[in-house]
């Protein structure tokens, strides 16, 4: 995912040096801003990536590319077909993880300027609603205002993730009066949460099943 993103963030931000040789990769991947976590992926770490993203059809060499030197390019558009919007919060998901629609607003602006962050919602509400889903909502972190969101295209990574479901239960639960009446409800809104989880899974597994 950090060589898928740095693809798309230098085919963005720096189009003259697109695409980029291996070892231009290796560095944008291990640069020290915009990265989160900051890596020291090797050559061979990018290489094996590489091979990877390839067989997915998401990333490879560039056809036509002028040089002696190897360069490779992300095929992310040529697969989703995304607008603006979508590839600039999803390669900084990418490079950053899991991020807060503010967030996104403000470490996107190179890629794209969002006026609004409604427009960020809209944008990521998009992205989760593409069958199978690229974006989903964490849980919201106590004392925190905002969700965050990640990509989905690794999987969930382990993180547990949210559904609406959730807030439901959460509203029911402060607003319920009697113990018994909380139980029964929050039994309901966990059968109703794992059904969601088996959804997401399922697009999952249908989703890397087109890269087999």
């Amino acid at each position: 995912m950090r060589v898928l993103g740095a693809l798309v963030e230098k085919d963005i931000t720096t189009p003259d040096y697109y695409p980029l040789s291996l070892n231009a990769l290796v560095n944008a991947c291990n640069q020290k801003n915009n990265r989160d976590p900051v890596t020291a992926l090797s050559e061979d770490a990018v290489r094996a990536a590489l091979e990877s993203l390839q067989g997915q059809r998401l990333a490879g060499p560039a056809s036509g590319a002028d040089s002696r030197v190897t360069k490779y390019e992300h095929r992310l558009q040529e697969v989703f077909n995304f607008d603006r919007r979508e590839i600039a919060i999803l390669c900084v998901l990418l490079l950053r993880g899991p991020q807060t629609p503010g967030e996104l607003r403000g470490r996107t602006e190179r890629m794209y300027r969002f006026e609004e962050l409604d427009d960020v919602h809209a944008t990521l509400e998009r992205l989760s609603q593409r069958d199978p889903a690229l974006v989903a909502v964490l849980p919201r972190q106590p004392g925190t205002k905002e969700s965050r969101y990640m990509h989905l295209l690794s999987g969930n990574a382990g993180f547990v993730l949210a559904a609406p479901v959730r807030e439901m239960a959460s509203s029911s639960v402060s607003s319920s009066s009697g113990g018994e009446d909380r139980v029964a409800r929050l039994e309901a809104d966990v059968v109703e949460l794992r059904k969601e989880v088996s959804k997401i899974q399922e697009q999952l597994a249908a989703f890397r099943r087109q890269f087999e």
